[in-house]
């Protein structure tokens, strides 16, 4: 095996020599530094990767947004385009997923309302089945194929299941194999809480990587363990790298640093991929990051602090949306169910059928933040007596908006708290939300000129995972509430 470094150091040199039309590999992309860089800014949690050859491809945890599991794909695992969204149906809170190829089909396994469930496709851009549900609980599935060519679903608490030959049925019943690595009593956590397994196989050995600690809670909380065993069946060897993935301290600048799955780019150079809360960016929810890793004399995977990282990432998805294609764009997602025929695009114009009365019951199109401070803008037109705005919404308990039902506004500071704006009639607005971090302030304009502050300073520092569950994040959006449509135009997203 050619040792990281002594590659690493060869190949930096050779990259001045390369032709212009060279397509740079992650290795030659490579910079010096000690910190991970971010793939995926935003609410990218739970990342599982896959290379297929020459291409890379990653998914996340979809929660109760829909249509799910956004797969994105790259050549060098710094340049990210989404492909398409995988999931209609939402059969659940889907989280925690494992995206494997095998026998020449892909799969997504995922855990939902207490079960586990798979979804399939013959080509990763789709079309991909509805979900199909396996009958095991626990949660975090990992699939692999052992030495027989037998197929696994490796589960939280270190259990495992054996696979049908197809991938989309169990056989047999749950047995328990791994007990996890001990960490030192004294590290502060929210408990063991042993999951996310991710398998690989190399020079004979299996790797089971896992998390530990919890996923959120203290800022040490998260981890990445790793072990290794001749046999799926163990037994299995912790590491004496552990942890390979940790967050030691709150002043560093990533939190609950955990869920990692490793990747390789063909030339025996290793990669691991996992995610964290960014230092005072909670309502952010966790992005996906990446950093080297290396394998020692004895076989084991370590981290490589000191080994070039990638440079920052190419997230290439556009959040802002003039609405003048055939389909809504991969950005957008809705809230708990998706049905086509409630979102219409005509004429360069959104229309959301409307439902419910207030953020907590209305008609939600939603899109995922990659800045914690940012400003959101749209041009809203009420159809049919509807009521309709803009949004930033973490779950049904926690949101900041700003609605006009044609007489005035309704300003939601938080799910408890609106105040009513009666001085503003009509039905024919342009709508913005500055988010400052911490602060937001709502503004309206009858011409997108000229802007009056309708209420400003509503804090959302609190809206997130540790206050309020849910493993969701704070996102901006669209809502269509009461009856008939809400026409939306111009929706602008802009960093701040």
């Amino acid at each position: 095996m050619i040792r990281h470094a002594l590659f690493l150091s060869a190949t930096l040199l050779m990259t001045t020599a390369l032709p212009s039309l060279h397509a740079a590999t992650p290795l030659e992309s490579a910079q010096a530094s000690s910190h991970p860089t971010v793939i995926l800014r935003g609410d990218y949690a739970d990342p599982t990767i896959l290379r297929d050859g020459d291409d890379y491809y990653l998914t996340h945890s979809p929660f109760l947004y829909a249509p799910g599991f956004l797969i994105w794909h790259s050549k060098d695992l710094v340049h990210w385009k989404p492909v398409c969204r995988a999931m209609t149906k939402v059969v659940g809170s889907a989280m925690a997923p494992d995206l494997v190829k095998c026998n020449g089909k892909y799969y997504i396994y995922f855990p939902a309302a207490n079960r586990n469930w798979v979804i399939w496709a013959k080509d990763i851009r789709g079309p991909w089945s509805d979900p199909v549900r396996l009958e095991v609980n626990y949660i975090d599935p990992g699939h692999v194929v052992d030495e027989k060519g037998q197929r696994w679903l490796f589960l939280s608490e270190g259990y495992r299941i054996r696979l049908s030959d197809d991938g989309l049925s169990v056989i047999g019943q749950k047995e328990k194999i791994y007990d996890g690595w001990d960490y030192p009593a004294n590290w502060k956590t929210e408990g063991k809480f042993l999951e996310s397994p991710k398998l690989i196989r190399k020079d004979g050995w299996f790797h089971l990587i896992s998390a530990e600690g919890g996923t959120a809670g203290p800022a040490t909380s998260h981890m990445v363990i790793t072990a290794r065993s001749r046999s799926l069946a163990g037994p299995w060897e912790n590491s004496p790298h552990n942890p390979i993935v940790h967050t030691w301290s709150a002043d560093e600048r990533w939190w609950s640093k955990g869920h990692g799955s490793l990747v390789d780019d063909g030339h025996d150079h290793w990669w691991i991929v996992y995610h964290a809360y960014e230092n005072g960016a909670y309502p952010l929810g966790r992005q996906t990051l990446i950093e080297p890793v290396r394998w020692t004399a004895a076989g084991w995977v370590e981290a490589a602090p000191d080994a070039p990282r990638l440079p920052a990432s190419v997230q290439d998805m556009p959040l802002s949306d003039d609405f003048a294609g055939p389909e809504l764009g991969l950005q957008w997602t809705t809230w708990r169910d998706y049905n086509p025929a409630d979102i219409t695009l005509k004429n360069g114009s959104l229309h959301l059928h409307a439902k419910g009365t207030t953020p907590a019951d209305a008609r939600l199109l939603l899109t995922t933040a990659t800045d914690s401070a940012y400003t959101i803008q749209a041009e809203v037109t009420l159809v049919s007596g509807s009521t309709g705005g803009l949004v930033l919404f973490y779950n049904e308990k926690a949101f900041v908006g700003i609605i006009s039902d044609g007489r005035g506004f309704t300003v939601y500071e938080d799910a408890q708290h609106t105040t009513r704006h009666d001085n503003f009639p009509g039905n024919h607005w342009f709508l913005k939300i500055v988010n400052d971090g911490q602060a937001c302030s709502l503004f309206a304009s009858r011409d997108g000129n000229a802007w009056t502050t309708v209420r400003s300073g509503i804090d959302v520092s609190q809206m997130h995972h540790n206050r309020f569950k849910g493993f969701f994040a704070l996102r901006p959006g669209l809502i269509a509430a009461g009856a008939g449509d809400v026409r939306f135009n111009h929706f602008v997203y802009n960093p701040r």
